[in-house]
């Protein structure tokens, strides 16, 4: 989508692309797989709101206010409320959004004089690199083989583990209709799902709307069960025991790389080695941007911390985490509610989670120049916390979440989950929860793997001659100081270092892009001819890419390598 809009500015500016194919194996184009109506449910939501989607031909608050009632209610929208641009709606309503801007485009390209040609329904089986002519080929389920002279993978989410329904075992939430049970059905026993993500509250979302409904009594929102539903329940498993930080009020709602810092000044605070450090980002750049945003927000006791050049980035974490631990979660969340409700209704930003997310910003669009050490700190200690504050709930999914809990049918169990044996021809799923030592044995007839995507790594990369002509490998980082760094790693880590010229690399995850995301080769060069902007295959170049700001962003930095200007 993103792609198409920066080619046709592009085109506007005198680009050279001539012609455009895009493949789908899917048959609708154009709106992602977490929008798409054969992946997900009305009652989904999106978890973005209008003001927060980059510029696209029309806007999606206008967009909708052209529907007609009939269609919105098909998506999940409630005409008679006013269409918001900081209201948040549902996966579908963006996904027919994300359709039409997708024809605008296509449109919008056509007129330019770039031809494009759409082959959906049309899966892709492996891409080859050839040297003469320096073309690549792309070769289809149907056997047929495509020639470009230049090839961009964006196969965005990828699923690869297998389900195993006949124990009650699902590797993902997508899509959602294989967890909905039959026309006529109901589920009468407890539910499992691996993780309290947002897309673990999409599975609440559409199972309990199966076996209940939610009604308004008091001025609360309140649960009531369908008879024949007195054992269902879902029981979400999370390592920390921790529920979402909830929606609040931003006042830049879209994220810009170089909002606190210059590239040149970024660039300028790297060490001898030409490391960006962790801990120097930290002091140099987000302690200012912190300390702001704290005093912004009345927080006088964090600012006094982060005055103290002692105390670190990890410091930082551990104490906004405990704020937000409590020994009911759920209660917690309904404490938050109260802050979140000012933030929201009220127009009172919070500054400092507004601020958190734009430092983040702008180091995943430079992770490449961190060591191995920080990229396993970035991924340890500071994604989780990240993860949990930024993917914020807007505040009637958690009115629900609190009605399912107060009415029995939701809880939340904290501890590692480990599966067992899916192979022993039982008919559920046996997992074993640690919680800090102390380990519970659980079965669930059905258990769904919520915890996000996970990397796709070299030898699961689904284009095969790519990997086995060296025109792709591992992403990678070195260490600041090799012999410390390994010896520090844990055991389970420590057998994934691999070495290359006697030089030891840690695998960051996922296939390395350049800055252009061009793809990098066996000898560390980036083909010009090959782009991968896929999130699951990027993961490890860019671990803080998330969301349709990112895919803008993303997109404009490729086009702009295409075009010289990167």
């Amino acid at each position: 989508m993103f792609l198409l809009k920066h080619l046709l500015d592009a085109a506007g500016e005198g680009g050279r692309i001539s012609e455009i194919a895009i493949f789908e194996k899917g048959p609708i184009t154009g709106m992602g797989m977490p929008y798409n109506p054969l992946t997900t449910d009305r009652f989904n939501r999106s978890n973005i709101s209008p003001e927060e989607i980059p510029e696209l031909p029309v806007g999606f608050a206008d967009w909708l206010r052209e529907q007609d009632r009939g269609v919105l209610e098909e998506l999940g929208v409630e005409r008679d409320e006013e269409i918001a641009e900081d209201e948040v709606y549902s996966r579908l309503a963006l996904g027919g959004y994300l359709r039409d801007q997708y024809l605008n485009l296509l449109a919008g390209l056509e007129e330019a004089g770039v031809t494009v040609r759409e082959h959906a329904e049309c899966q892709i089986t492996d891409v080859k690199r050839l040297v003469g002519p320096d073309q690549v080929v792309v070769e289809t389920e149907d056997g047929a083989a495509h020639r470009f002279d230049r090839v961009v993978i964006a196969t965005g989410h990828c699923w690869p583990t297998v389900d195993r329904p006949e124990c009650g075992y699902y590797s993902s939430p997508w899509p959602i209709t294989k967890l909905l049970p039959a026309a006529g059905e109901l589920y009468d026993f407890p539910i499992g799902t691996l993780g309290a993500s947002l897309s673990a509250f999409d599975v609440v979302s559409s199972l309990a709307r199966r076996h209940g409904e939610f009604v308004e009594e008091g001025g609360e929102v309140v649960y009531r069960p369908k008879e024949g539903t007195e054992k269902f329940k879902v029981v979400m498993h999370s390592a920390e025991g921790l529920l979402p930080h909830l929606q609040y009020d931003q006042v830049e709602p879209m994220r810009v790389i170089y909002r606190h810092v210059g590239r040149e000044e970024l660039f300028g605070i790297r060490d001898e080695q030409g490391f960006l450090r962790l801990d120097t980002y930290f002091d140099k750049v987000c302690r200012r941007v912190l300390m702001d945003a704290f005093t912004k927000d009345g927080r006088v006791d964090v600012v006094m911390h982060l005055r103290d050049p002692g105390f670190v980035i990890d410091d930082f974490v551990q104490e906004m985490t405990e704020e937000h631990e409590y020994a009911d979660a759920f209660e917690g969340m309904r404490q938050e509610m109260l802050e979140a409700r000012e933030s929201v209704e009220g127009g009172r930003p919070i500054h400092w989670k507004e601020a958190m997310d734009d430092l983040m910003y702008t180091l995943n669009f430079h992770a490449e120049l961190m060591p191995a050490e920080d990229h396993l700190k970035l991924r340890s200690v500071v994604m989780p916390f990240l993860m949990n504050v930024v993917a914020a709930m807007p505040l009637d999914s958690a009115d629900a979440i609190l009605a399912l809990h107060d009415a029995g049918k939701l809880e939340l169990i904290s501890g590692k989950v480990e599966l067992g044996d899916l192979e022993d021809g039982g008919s559920e799923t046996p997992v074993t929860v640690d919680d800090d030592g102390e380990k519970t044995e659980l079965s669930y007839r059905m258990f769904i793997d919520c915890s996000g995507q996970k990397p796709v790594e070299l030898d699961e990369y689904p284009f095969p001659s790519l990997v086995g002509s060296g025109c792709a490998r591992r992403a990678r980082a070195r260490f600041a100081d090799a012999d410390k760094g390994v010896a520090k790693l844990p055991e389970e880590k420590r057998k994934d270092v691999f070495e290359e010229n006697g030089e030891p690399f840690y695998p960051t995850g996922g296939v390395e892009v350049d800055a252009c995301y061009r793809l990098v080769d066996a000898q560390g060069r980036g083909d010009s001819r090959i782009h991968d902007i896929a999130f699951p295959h990027t993961t490890g170049v860019r671990p803080y890419s998330y969301g349709l700001q990112a895919c803008n962003d993303t997109a404009r930095l490729l086009v702009e390598g295409l075009m010289g200007k990167g």
